[in-house]
């Protein structure tokens, strides 16, 4: 393992979910090649199917080709790729892939839910008979027709006629028996899609089980991931924009604004923050742009108050005072003379403050104020197994450990950036 690089891990991880997902890569490489082919010559009817799940698997399936190439390219100019594969840089690559190819990583749609006499509340490992109806057969008059068809094969829906779940099965001439929850089905062989006249049944395995609506555990986790890491990224960089700017405003101007300013900071650290994010969002729609924008707004105060003490130490160097006397303007003085001599506290600050949302967003989730139940949260995902603790233990134990780990993860990163930055100030 010491041989092992960064772009070693990689390429291995984006290979593994090429290779188990080739029959879905293909047909989705069809599909965008056919909606381009729609948009020249039916552009009305084809522009109505564009939605946020074609744009979803689109830029997932051209990013996984992309990926590796780039990466085969530019790693010997990307000294961070060459770096020696740790804990910590294992557990971000696999976050990260989870996040940009969580389409292409899940079996089904982490919102699916079918026959919950039979998937409800199974434990990890467990596994279903997947017996296949036989469906119309649709022909494609045209190519449009074929694009739509294409489309309901590769994305992923919240429910599907095609099959049934079921215990067990037992086939006996033109008849299948099948068992839900004890209850014994008959239904003929005409009804089932069939190979060489034998009913096609597949056993379907939930890996880490499924929760009280019968939805696999593992789907969740990953869309959850998707999700965590979104909010945060959008509410660090709201932190960041209003950190920054009100920090060099407060330290450049200094005197009645800069006490204001100290004085609006001051009262936001004093307010208990979680009652404050709680206020917002009962005040407003709990969307992920609102939950994005509240986070942003309360984690700001102390990136402030590094700006302005930095912006009042650099204010009287030399080069900065040349450079205000030259004429440049403050939007250029804050781009490129304060910015990049702050730059290592605020980047150890923003990467231990995007730990510190994860986890509010989570509280958030848990507490019913989350981004609703269309969107699997780890924090939702703790609340809905609280009820189910003693007899679906990893309802709480799985996104309670992804909550841990990346917590921890971005916590030791935060520590590394720091421990990096501090050894090239003493040298």
């Amino acid at each position: 393992m010491k041989n092992v690089k960064i772009w070693h891990f990689i390429i291995l991880v984006l290979a593994i979910i090429i290779l188990t997902n080739v029959e879905l890569l293909v047909n989705s490489i069809v599909l965008i090649f056919l909606f381009i082919t729609q948009l020249f010559t039916n552009y009305d009817q084809t522009i109505l199917h564009l939605d946020s799940s074609l744009i979803d698997y689109t830029i997932s399936t051209i990013l996984i080709f992309l990926f590796p190439i780039l990466i085969l390219i530019y790693y010997k100019k990307l000294n961070l790729l060459k770096n020696r594969l740790n804990f910590i840089s294992a557990i971000l690559v696999i976050l990260l892939c989870f996040t940009i190819f969580a389409p292409l990583t899940v079996s089904t749609n982490p919102n699916f839910q079918k026959d919950l006499s039979v998937t409800k509340l199974l434990s990890p490992l467990s596994s279903v008979k997947k017996i296949y109806l036989s469906q119309d057969e649709k022909t494609s008059s045209n190519s449009f027709d074929k694009f739509l068809s294409i489309k309901d094969l590769v994305i992923k829906k919240s429910f599907s006629e095609d099959f049934i779940y079921a215990d067990n099965f037992n086939v006996n001439g033109n008849i299948v028996t099948y068992t839900q929850k004890g209850k014994e089905i008959k239904i003929g062989t005409d009804k089932l899609q069939t190979i060489n006249n034998k009913p096609v049944i597949e056993s379907k395995l939930f890996l880490l089980g499924t929760d009280q609506y019968g939805r696999d555990i593992l789907s969740r986790l990953i869309y959850g991931t998707r999700l965590s890491l979104f909010i945060g990224l959008g509410a660090v960089l709201v932190s960041f924009l209003i950190g920054i700017i009100l920090g060099f405003i407060a330290g450049y101007t200094g005197g009645f604004i800069d006490s204001i300013l100290n004085r609006f900071t001051e009262m936001f650290l004093a307010f208990p923050i979680l009652f404050l994010i709680i206020f917002i969002i009962a005040m407003f729609d709990s969307s992920i742009v609102s939950i994005i924008f509240v986070l942003g707004i309360s984690g700001w105060m102390s990136l402030f108050k590094i700006v302005r003490a930095e912006v009042i130490k650099l204010k009287t160097k030399d080069y900065f005072i040349t450079a205000k006397l030259l004429g440049l303007s403050n939007y250029k003085l804050l781009t490129k003379e304060v910015l990049p001599n702050i730059i290592s506290p605020v980047i150890v600050n923003l990467v231990f403050l995007y730990g510190n949302v994860i986890l509010a967003e989570a509280a958030l989730s848990f507490l019913g104020l989350g981004s609703g139940n269309s969107n699997p949260s780890w924090g939702g995902m703790i609340q809905a197994g609280q009820s189910y603790l003693t007899i679906a233990w990893w309802m709480i134990l799985f996104p309670g450990i992804m909550l841990f780990v990346t917590l921890l993860t971005a916590n030791e990163l935060g520590r590394k950036i720091e421990n990096h930055f501090n050894s090239r100030i003493q040298l």
